[in-house]
């Protein structure tokens, strides 16, 4: 039975992953329909879609998990996202930068000779591109409220519930302000073709609705099973629920928001790659913490109070960075130190 159930978990994570993709893709052409900027297409539309397997884990495990050990994976569920994206996924971005930096040096080297300074250092300072004032809102936007779904996790008092639905709320004011903003519209002159259409003409608008509407299906439909293994894996392992969902389930559901990261940084666009990353977190920081505290205690033990900490000092430094101008590939990738602090913290936790 293990075995099938360690296929089960890669099955659900791998299905839930590509489905994620073309929800992505489908979304992107979306954006083109609506109208909406090309900022907001990665703060919110691609960040909807690739925070979605992390909110709909917290749901499903809330919902119809076993009463302790889902309630568990739902709180870990909701905190897992934002660290892992807090601290890998900007890390991965600096990394990324810093070897097209490397490769761009040394291609220069062979042409020149004696290399190209002046257009090494142009790659190098690619976050000089990025909106920086932006950036740092988005970061105090999260700090607030991550800052308080902490301390709500220390407290017990009545109504507590209730306030998830503040959480909820609060996205949806986030997301009106980043629509209303004075972006671009966003155009398909860069975008992938629809997974369903590869014609050369754009895609219909039917096209774009169904590609959405059966992807988020495999996803609703794939995390349920998620979970149920998840709730198998925790024993086996010889940990605690919500640890494993803090270790196991952001590999799965995060690996949308990275690869877009990758694929966008790749491209040059480097303010699109930091805005998924920044809005996937703005969902996760709200949606599933408002679930949680809908449907669960919140109530954090070491563990969760060790998750958040290392988010919330992550997003610091970062927002640190953004305001200092100091924001650089090399600087960006000391995020990672901070999920390294977090597996030290749990590794002590759990002796």
């Amino acid at each position: 039975m293990t075995a099938v159930h360690v296929l089960l978990l890669i099955g659900c994570a791998a299905a839930i992953y590509l489905a994620c993709e073309w929800f992505v893709n489908a979304i992107e052409w979306l954006g083109v329909e609506l109208g909406v900027g090309t900022m907001a297409v990665g703060t919110v539309l691609a960040a909807i879609g690739t925070a979605l397997p992390e909110s709909v884990v917290t749901l499903v495990a809330v919902l119809s998990g076993s009463a302790e050990a889902g309630k568990a994976i739902g709180v870990g569920a909701a905190l897992g996202g934002p660290l892992v994206l807090a601290t890998l996924a900007y890390a991965v971005v600096g990394v990324l930068l810093l070897l097209r930096r490397a490769r761009v040096r040394r291609d220069a080297a062979r042409v020149d000779g004696g290399g190209a300074p002046g257009h090494a250092v142009e790659v190098g300072d690619e976050f000089a591109r990025v909106d920086r004032r932006r950036l740092a809102l988005d970061q105090s936007w999260f700090l607030v409220i991550a800052g308080t779904a902490l301390v709500l996790g220390l407290v017990a008092f009545p109504g507590k519930a209730v306030l998830g639905l503040a959480f909820i709320a609060g996205y949806a004011v986030y997301v009106r302000k980043e629509l209303s903003g004075d972006d671009p519209a966003h155009t398909a002159d860069d975008l992938a073709a629809l997974r369903i259409w590869r014609r050369e003409s754009e895609p219909p608008g039917w096209a774009v609705v169904a590609q959405t509407i059966g992807s988020l299906v495999v996803v609703v439909l794939a995390s349920q099973l998620f979970v149920r293994q998840l709730e198998w894996a925790g024993p086996e392992l010889g940990l605690p629920p919500a640890a494993v969902a803090l270790l196991l389930a952001p590999v799965a559901t995060e690996l949308p928001e990275v690869l877009n990261a990758v694929i966008w940084a790749r491209q040059g666009k480097t303010q699109l790659a930091m805005a998924n990353i920044s809005g996937a977190m703005m969902v996760q920081a709200t949606v599933p913490a408002g679930i949680g505290l809908l449907f669960t205690p919140w109530h954090f033990d070491n563990v969760l109070v060790s998750a958040s900490l290392a988010t919330l000092g992550a997003v610091t430094y970062l927002r640190l960075l953004a305001v200092s101008d100091r924001l650089r590939p090399g600087w960006v990738t000391g995020t990672a130190a901070f999920y390294g602090a977090f597996a030290v913290a749990l590794a002590v936790e759990l002796r």
